[in-house]
C-alpha cells in the first residue's frame, strides 16, 4: 500500500468567486492571481480518486478561471487548473475500479496544478500504455471536444467552419474533418500558418487581418454551404462570418479568446432565417452523453493518439514551481500547449 506524505505543494487561488469582467485569457504576471503553499494531501470522499500528477496542461479555459471570468466561481486557496493525467494512489467508495491506474481527469472546480489531485471517477479515463504522459495530460478538454462538436457539424453537410484554428484544438478539429470527408474552412490570424492548417485538414483557410475575410468568406459559403461555426473567439469578426452563412446556420461559441463583445447587427437572422447562436461547454456533454456514445468517443480519441494522428503540440514546460514566475511569459509562445509538471 502506498503511503502518502502529509502535505504537497500546490499552485493556488488568491482571490474569491468571479471578477465580473472579460478579459480574454491573457495574464502579464501569474502572481496576480496565483501562490505558492504547501497544502495538505486532500481524501477522496465518495466517488472520488487521488491522484499523483505526472503532468497538467495549461487551457484558455484555466486562465479565464483565475480570473474570475469562467462559469464556474473561484475557491480561495484551491489549486488551480482542470486537467492532466497520473496514478490514482487512493480512492473513496464506489471508484475502487481506478486504483492503481494511470489515467487522463479533468477536475471538479479545479485543482490539477498540484502534486495531488482530487478528482470524480466519472471525470477519469485509464490510458493506452501507448499513449505518453503528455497526451495524456491533454486528452479531454480539447480531444474530446473536438471529437463532440465535429459529429455536431457532420449532421449538417460537408463544410463547417473553425475559428482560432491554429490553437491545438482548431487543429485536431481539422484533421478530423478531413478524415471524415468534410470541409473544414479554418479561420486564422496570420498568413504563415495557411500552408500548415491546409496540410492538416483545411479545405480553406481565411486571414482574419485580410480586409476582405468577410467578402471572401461570402463567396466561400455561397459555394459549400456551412452551417456550423465552431467558434472560439466570439468577436465582431465572428457575427459577420455568422451573418454571412446561409439559413439555419448555428455559431456555437465554446471559448472567448476576445476581449471584445460583438454586437448583433442583423438579429432578423435568427426570426427569418432559422439561425441560432449557441454554447457548448463539454462537462454538458459528458454528464449527458449515454455511456456507450462516451465509450465510443474515447476510444476513437485514444486510438488517434496512439497510431499518431493526433499528438499534443507543446510550447512550454514548467514546473508546478514554475508557475508563479514563468507561466505568463511562456502563454506568449504561439501554436502550442503549455505543460505543467512536478
Amino acid at each position: 500500500m502506498t503511503t502518502l506524505p502529509a502535505t504537497m505543494f500546490a499552485t493556488v487561488l488568491t482571490q474569491d468567486g468571479y471578477s465580473g469582467e472579460a478579459t480574454g485569457p491573457y495574464i502579464d504576471s501569474a502572481g496576480d492571481w496565483l501562490a505558492e503553499v504547501e497544502l495538505p494531501v486532500p481524501e477522496p470522499g465518495p466517488g472520488q480518486v487521488l491522484i499523483k500528477l505526472r503532468a497538467a496542461s495549461v487551457n484558455p479555459s484555466d486562465i479565464h478561471f483565475i480570473k474570475g471570468e469562467y462559469g464556474q466561481p473561484r475557491v480561495k486557496g484551491a489549486p488551480a487548473g482542470f486537467e492532466g493525467c497520473g496514478d490514482v494512489v487512493a480512492t473513496g467508495s464506489g471508484a475502487e475500479a481506478l486504483r492503481g491506474q494511470r489515467v487522463s481527469f479533468v477536475t471538479a472546480g479545479s485543482g490539477a496544478w498540484a502534486e495531488y489531485v482530487l478528482a470524480p471517477a466519472i471525470m477519469c479515463i485509464s490510458l493506452r500504455p501507448e499513449i505518453s504522459d503528455e497526451d495524456g495530460a491533454a486528452q479531454i478538454v480539447n480531444p474530446l471536444t473536438a471529437m463532440a462538436m465535429v459529429d455536431i457539424a457532420r449532421t449538417t453537410g460537408e463544410a463547417f467552419v473553425v475559428s482560432a484554428a491554429t490553437s491545438q484544438l482548431g487543429k485536431l478539429m481539422c484533421g478530423l474533418g478531413r478524415d471524415l470527408g468534410l470541409k473544414p474552412i479554418a479561420l486564422v490570424r496570420r498568413a504563415e500558418t495557411v500552408g500548415t492548417l491546409m496540410e492538416l485538414g483545411a479545405s480553406d483557410v481565411l486571414v482574419t487581418t485580410d480586409p476582405d475575410v468577410v467578402i471572401k468568406f461570402a463567396n466561400l459559403s455561397k459555394g459549400l454551404k456551412p452551417r456550423v461555426f465552431l467558434d472560439a473567439v466570439a468577436d465582431q469578426l465572428s457575427e459577420q462570418i455568422f451573418c454571412s452563412m446561409p439559413n439555419h446556420a448555428r455559431w456555437i461559441c465554446y471559448g472567448k479568446l476576445s476581449p471584445d463583445l460583438p454586437t448583433l447587427t442583423q438579429a432578423g437572422q435568427l426570426i427569418f432565417l432559422g439561425k441560432q447562436i449557441e454554447g457548448f461547454w463539454l462537462t454538458n456533454w459528458i454528464t449527458s452523453t449515454p455511456p456507450a456514445d462516451q465509450a465510443r468517443v474515447v476510444a476513437e480519441v485514444q486510438a488517434r493518439f496512439a497510431d499518431g494522428r493526433w499528438k499534443t503540440d507543446i510550447s512550454k514546460r514548467l514546473t508546478l514551481k514554475d508557475v508563479v514566475s514563468s507561466l505568463a511569459n511562456a502563454l506568449t509562445k504561439r501554436d502550442g500547449k503549455v505543460i505543467i509538471t512536478p
